[in-house]
């Protein structure tokens, strides 16, 4: 089959997740109320964590960045997959593809790396408690969100640039409901040597390097747990790290999963139902996973829907005898 020059190449074609015209409107509605729910809950997030002053601390100050991400990152392949639902099409543009490739690599980077910094946060906060707000000043924590967006841009840019690289040939179906890397690379009739060499270095550089920073903030945090002699001082250190280890154990086991999914199986329809996983779920429950057991978030909610609770004093009249 002759390669024809990737000037010369319009579009490309997505993968269903059914061939059912009766599932489409089912599919349709459950990824939509999922895209609304992951939407606004991380908006609620944001907007709790603007609007009260209590929350303007560095572990709130990731957590609105992180929801951020989040609706981010599902907004860049969600709308896109229900149009072509709606449209009943699997056409992406090429132009638009390796634009929501490049935004889908920024926002899981950025969402890695936010991970990483906020366990460090924990640690800080655990394990050096009478100087937390010196080391994680306002200047320090806007530092380390700065350069997580820009190892983040330059790996996106990168990835995308060594995609424009390659020639396409005339099947360009890809087994995705979205343009993920490895699936458009391998879509290719040139060679991808390079461009594997690349995906990898920059997974183990990327992915393993935030988890290794992840694993030694935790070790260390369970070391000081171990050495506080309360009980009530275990938990309530321990409390102030659920939520992170709900949300890191979330994204890194559903990202495991699809690897081992597009490994073991060759069924693409069963790795693209797997990434749904780490596309729309986790997204659509790190806000419930965040705000379930944390008082500060549900009163900042209460607060912004102004249904605070206002206690008015009792006011007693004693009438004296004359």
């Amino acid at each position: 089959m002759e390669p024809r020059n990737k000037t010369q190449i319009s579009e490309f074609l997505l993968l269903r997740f059914s061939e059912d015209p009766e599932l489409q409107p089912l599919i349709f509605g459950l990824f939509l109320s999922m895209y609304l729910v992951t939407v606004l809950g991380n908006l609620l997030i944001i907007l709790a964590t603007i609007s009260d002053s209590h929350l303007h601390t560095p572990m709130y100050f990731f957590l609105s960045n992180l929801s951020f991400v989040d609706i981010c990152f599902t907004s860049t392949s969600i709308p896109k997959m229900l149009v072509n639902i709606q449209t009943q099409s699997q056409v992406i543009a090429y132009s638009g593809c390796i634009t929501q490739m490049c935004f889908l690599l920024l926002f899981a980077g950025l969402d890695d790396f936010l991970l990483a910094v906020m366990a460090y946060d924990r640690f800080v906060a655990i394990c050096h408690p009478l100087h937390y707000m010196v080391i994680m000043n306002p200047r320090f924590c806007l530092l380390m969100v700065l350069v997580s967006s820009i190892i983040s841009i330059l790996h996106s840019v990168l990835q995308s640039l060594m995609v424009l690289r390659l020639s396409f040939c005339t099947d360009l179906e890809i087994p995705h409901f979205f343009c993920e890397l490895n699936q458009v690379v391998h879509c290719a009739c040139s060679d991808t040597f390079l461009n594997d060499v690349v995906i990898y270095l920059a997974a183990v550089l990327l992915a393993i390097g935030p988890l290794a920073g992840i694993l030694y903030s935790y070790s260390k945090i369970v070391s000081s747990i171990r050495a506080i002699s309360s009980a009530r001082g275990k938990y309530k250190a321990f409390s102030t790290c659920v939520s992170h280890l709900f949300v890191v154990s979330l994204f890194y086991c559903t990202c495991i999963g699809v690897y081992l999914s597009s490994a073991v199986t060759k069924n693409s329809r069963s790795t693209a139902t797997a990434s749904v996983m780490y596309m729309v779920v986790t997204p659509m429950l790190n806000p419930f996973i965040y705000s379930l057991r944390n008082k500060d978030i549900k009163n900042a909610l209460k607060a912004l829907f102004g249904r605070e609770t206002i206690k008015v004093p009792i006011v007693l009249r004693v009438k004296t005898c004359p």
